[in-house]
């Protein structure tokens, strides 16, 4: 017992105060540089029951994307034109808010009532459309069957 009390060693607090206020700052950290895209693509795949936006950079690179589920609407109404309008002004309202987005172009696919809603709601936001491109994939009946062909 005599000797755990003199190996204990009594600070003075005042000092212990002084070593703590002298002790090294955090490094600052460095402010990065917000990513500026003013051109981009925006994509839109409207089927009879959804209907996908994607904001894109020219390369391809995802800003932002929302759709009609995402938005809160379900069942039938996610295929309306009006879910289309609002899950595009989601989008680019992110992408506008996020990385200055002033100008599209615009690629649509599919076959659903949300095509035109979706372009009229980047016009309302005051985006500029550059071009209009319809992806929709056309079939043209498909490869020949296996087997011997008939005459």
């Amino acid at each position: 017992m005599a000797e755990d009390i003199k190996d204990t060693k009594i600070e003075n607090p005042e000092t212990a105060e002084a070593v703590a206020t002298e002790a090294p700052a955090a490094p600052a950290k460095r402010k990065t540089k917000k990513r500026v895209v003013s051109h981009g693509q925006l994509h839109i795949h409207a089927t009879f029951n959804n209907t996908i936006i994607t904001v894109t950079d020219a390369n391809g690179a995802v800003l932002a994307a929302s759709s009609a589920g995402a938005n809160g609407f379900r069942g039938s109404k996610k295929g309306t034109a009006y879910a289309s309008q609002v899950a595009s002004e989601k989008a680019i309202e992110k992408a506008r808010a996020n990385y200055g987005l002033t100008s599209v172009d615009v690629f649509v696919k599919g076959i659903g009532l949300g095509r035109d809603s979706a372009v009229r709601a980047a016009l309302s936001f005051g985006i500029v459309i550059n071009s209009i491109t319809d992806q929709t994939p056309l079939a043209h009946g498909g490869v020949r069957r296996k087997g011997e062909r008939k005459v």
